[in-house]
């Protein structure tokens, strides 16, 4: 097996890990990773590390990347998607177009974020997203991001949907539950596609069910000794 990358176009319904193993038993390798999580409802690129490429973990995860996605606003969830539990609702019908322009420029540039407790960030050796379930909150730090763009590509209430670029550690359902509180209301995640990481985008992509060693990209090794 030779060592490179693949770029993946994930289906929804798939978590990051579902398709690492489907990689490993279609190209019959045991060293497989991915740079960087996707959750089940997301769809898009992702990058698959084979062979001693799987050492450059930390090159590819700092890449910045685009999404597009859909915040659904009136309704908020315990893990910031459609999927979660509802936790509250809010009327949404005072939120004006330019309201949400005004508070996404707010967002613009070197911020700070605070994780969801649904993150693989760990507190005290366990997952945020473990003690999620278990029902345990804890405080969590911000951390500083950036968001290099952020337009709105649709205002057709109660859905909001918008383009991001944004750097390593940017978590966009947080983004969303932000912008809906700083509009007086509550939202989730309904939609998320990952259009792009670095110079990777879904127009490279390869759908899942098409993955072979010919999809198989080299990358100079030598550079990262």
């Amino acid at each position: 097996m030779k060592d490179g990358i693949l770029v993946v176009n994930k289906p929804e319904g798939m978590t990051s890990h579902d398709v690492v193993d489907f990689v490993r038993k279609r190209l019959k390798t045991r060293r497989v990773g991915h740079t960087g999580t996707l959750d089940p409802i997301a769809t898009g690129v992702l990058l698959i590390l084979i062979g001693r490429c799987t050492k450059l973990f930390d090159h590819f995860s700092g890449y910045d990347k685009t999404y597009s996605a859909t915040l659904t606003l009136g309704r908020r969830t315990t893990s910031g998607d459609r999927e979660g539990e509802t936790i509250q609702t809010k009327d949404f019908a005072h939120v004006t177009r330019k309201k949400l322009e005004d508070v996404m420029r707010f967002y613009l540039g070197k911020v700070f974020q605070v994780p969801p407790m649904v993150s693989a960030i760990k507190h005290k050796g366990k997952r945020l997203y473990s003690l999620a379930r278990s029902g345990i909150q804890v405080s969590r730090r911000p951390r500083p991001i950036e968001i290099k763009e952020l337009e709105l590509l649709e205002f057709n209430l109660p859905d909001i949907r918008f383009f991001i670029r944004c750097s390593k550690g940017t978590y966009v359902r947080q983004l969303a539950e932000d912008i809906a509180k700083d509009l007086d209301c509550v939202g989730h995640i309904s939609q998320i596609n990952r259009q792009s990481i670095g110079p990777f985008d879904i127009k490279q992509a390869v759908p899942l069910l098409k993955i072979n060693e010919s999809n198989l990209r080299p990358y100079p090794l030598q550079n990262f000794k």
